[in-house]
């Protein structure tokens, strides 16, 4: 050994493999997994980061869609476990983005080389593979399912609430599935397209997000029956018809929920309320101040403008002063 040579190659010791593994299983601890989910996420290292990184993006995301509503996507403390226990159409968006996020993270990490039990995608199923080579690295959807499925659990009849979370989660995931796209690049002579490499990509969260979002405002309520054929609970449109509420019968890509929701206006266990939110005088102000009126304040600001990339490798911006107008919701 000279010590000049990159740290890759140098061996683990046994004592620094330990560290890593006490690391990983810290982490799987401080998430309040069950015992199953709890065992999975310490059976391969890449797993206990894949679920931080699940769960932080699927709550910017779920912050992102509702920045403009009543309820803002508020998870801090009590918020969170409050929501969790009731069934409403925002519980239904939560399990839906949740699912989504860790199908969508397991599915990059794999193809990342960040997991010990998966690569990249293995099983291409493209159409005139002759004129193909599969190659890239594609993201692996179909271990990132069997993971997800595994790890949330299997369809339970135990009670209406059980059976959809389950719909609820499968939702998110079938929307993973439907934006896998195919990228290809061509290879061949003076630019020909001889051969084209392929590999599946899904598409970027932010879009699976968007879309979701779009469920959540169709979402449908339901209430449970019994099949007949197989003396099993099927969730359906609730027995007593309700004013606003449609009788259609859930399709398996519709989110469903069981209670009506709040108004989010005042502060309750289940969010802040909207007592002193920043809103959009001509966009929001009037539905997310629930009547109450808004304060206006204006204060000077300084922004960078006029910005210019030079060479080599910087940006140059002037400071611009603007006096804005600030609305927030009245007590």
């Amino acid at each position: 050994m000279t010590g000049n040579e990159p740290l890759t190659i140098l061996p683990l010791t046994s004592e620094m493999e330990e560290a890593a593994v006490k690391a990983h299983y810290k982490v799987c601890d401080r998430l309040k997994l069950e015992k199953k989910q709890r065992r999975m996420c310490r059976r391969d290292p890449g797993v206990a980061e894949t679920l931080v990184e699940a769960i932080s993006m699927s709550a910017l995301e779920c912050q992102y869609q509702f920045r403009f509503e009543r309820w803002n996507c508020t998870l801090e403390g009590r918020y969170r476990a409050s929501l969790l226990k009731r069934d409403f159409k925002k519980t239904a968006f939560l399990y839906a983005i949740s699912s989504a996020g860790l199908t969508h993270a397991m599915a990059k990490a794999c193809s990342a080389g960040r997991m010990e039990r998966c690569t990249c995608d293995e099983a291409p199923d493209l159409e005139n593979r002759e004129a193909w080579q599969w190659g890239g690295c594609g993201d692996n959807l179909k271990y990132s399912n069997k993971f997800v499925k595994e790890f949330l659990g299997k369809k339970s009849n135990k009670d209406l609430r059980a059976r959809v979370d389950f719909h609820n989660n499968l939702v998110g995931m079938k929307v993973i599935k439907a934006g896998v796209e195919t990228t290809c690049k061509c290879h061949g002579v003076s630019g020909s397209c001889t051969v084209r490499t392929c590999w599946r990509q899904l598409s970027p969260f932010h879009e699976i997000g968007k879309q979701l979002k779009q469920k959540y405002e169709t979402s449908l309520k339901v209430g449970s029956t019994t099949n007949e054929a197989t003396g099993e609970g099927d969730i359906s449109p609730p027995k007593k018809s309700t004013p606003g509420h449609s009788d259609q019968i859930p399709r398996t890509t519709d989110l469903v929920y069981i209670d009506d929701s709040p108004s989010f206006c005042l502060m309750s266990r289940y969010s802040p309320g909207t007592s002193g939110r920043k809103c959009y005088k001509d966009k929001n102000c009037e539905s997310i101040c629930c009547g109450r009126g808004h304060n206006t304040q204006s204060r000077v600001v300084t922004r960078p403008c006029q910005c210019q990339v030079r060479w080599c490798c910087y940006v140059e911006c002037k400071q611009c002063t603007q006096r804005e107008e600030v609305y927030t919701c009245k007590d």
